[in-house]
């Protein structure tokens, strides 16, 4: 059993911060650089060896801002360790329980989660176990806001497709992230629910189940809430934008139907715009457009003609359908997701949001 002031390589163990059945984890310093912090994974059933030798295995050679790197690794040393990036913070999971997560906030935690996974996936490495227990929020969000980049780790690589090609069974994983929330914070039951149907039956897994799990954690993150039933986030948060609801249908569907990659699910995550702005001429519209918009009448009292193109458009367009110029004299954009609603919208069309004036 390892024991704080131990000497594991080149690192002293400080306390023990999270850990299972099969394994502990400690944080330790270096013995030179106290300063320099490591997280250590430590078996203490010798069934959980060969399943450590695989996970360390696994993980090597994923140097990404948003996977906890491995750093060192001997399974076969007197105490067998493996040594990986210390996350000061707490898993995903707080933020869930205290629902304390904006939707913006929610989409630049689940970019990071994906990108990632993106990198994992690239490598041929299938997590096959995504909960926000796996996921780890650097304190350094706090401060630099979740778009701050690498404040947002996945660990726990433990039952990795590649880690466990000839095992028999799914083995089991020594949970780091149980070591940054409350004791017995990683017990929470529930792990099937992240689970992709082709997961559970057993058949053929890929990159496809992950994004299953990052499905059931979107909803999550907007709802503090699992699944359940037809309901989407908008369903629970009314304030969540409806754009999300189709991508959270993308991600919690059959595999056929499903995100193919973790790119395609997080350029989902931003809503289509209109093509950019033009260069603009008096008052941020082309030159001579009238206050309001109001162009001479085309060919029908409910139309007026693009002066740049010429072609009849609707009145009260902000711009034109056939060549993209601007056509309001002041641009009206919806506050929440950016879209351009009609003059006339009471609500937007794209997220559901309430809009003034």
């Amino acid at each position: 059993m390892a024991a704080a002031n131990q000497r594991i390589s080149e690192y002293v163990l400080e306390a023990k911060v999270g850990g299972g059945g099969f394994g502990e984890v400690w944080r330790a310093h270096h013995h030179v650089w106290i300063d320099q912090l490591v997280a250590i994974k430590i078996p203490t059933d010798p069934q959980y060896l060969r399943n450590l030798q695989r996970e360390g295995v696994a993980i090597h050679g994923l140097v990404h801002p948003n996977i906890v790197r491995a750093i060192g690794f001997d399974p076969y040393a007197e105490t067998p360790y493996l040594i990986m990036e210390y996350v000061p913070g707490s898993s995903l999971r707080p933020y869930i329980a205290q629902k304390s997560l904006s939707v913006a906030d929610t989409i630049e935690i689940m970019k990071q989660i994906l990108a990632g996974l993106a990198y994992a996936h690239a490598n041929n490495l299938v997590h096959r176990d995504v909960k926000p227990e796996n996921i780890l929020i650097h304190e350094r969000a706090a401060k630099e806001g979740f778009s701050s980049p690498g404040v947002v780790k996945i660990t726990d690589f433990g039952l990795g497709k590649a880690a466990v090609a000839s095992l028999g069974g799914p083995g089991a994983s020594i949970a780091y992230s149980q070591s940054l929330n409350s004791p017995g914070a990683a017990d929470i039951a529930g792990t099937l629910d992240y689970m992709s149907p082709e997961q559970r039956s057993g058949g053929t897994v890929d990159g496809r189940a992950d994004l299953y799990a990052c499905g059931v954690i979107l909803y999550e993150m907007l709802t503090g809430e699992r699944p359940a039933g037809t309901d989407c986030p908008s369903d629970v948060n009314h304030s969540a934008p409806k754009y999300l609801d189709d991508v959270f249908r993308r991600s919690y569907a059959r595999l056929d139907k499903r995100f193919s990659t973790a790119e395609e699910f997080a350029k989902a995550l931003t809503p289509a715009q209109p093509p950019p702005l033009p260069p603009v001429g008096v008052s941020g519209g082309p030159a001579g457009v009238q206050a309001g918009g109001v162009w001479p009448a085309a060919s029908s009292p409910g139309q007026t003609t693009c002066p740049q193109c010429q072609k009849a458009v609707d009145r009260g367009d902000q711009f034109c359908m056939h060549c993209g110029v601007q056509l309001a004299d002041v641009v009206r954009r919806c506050p929440q997701c950016g879209a351009y609603p009609d003059a006339n919208d009471r609500f937007c069309i794209f997220c559901g949001q309430t809009l003034g004036g």
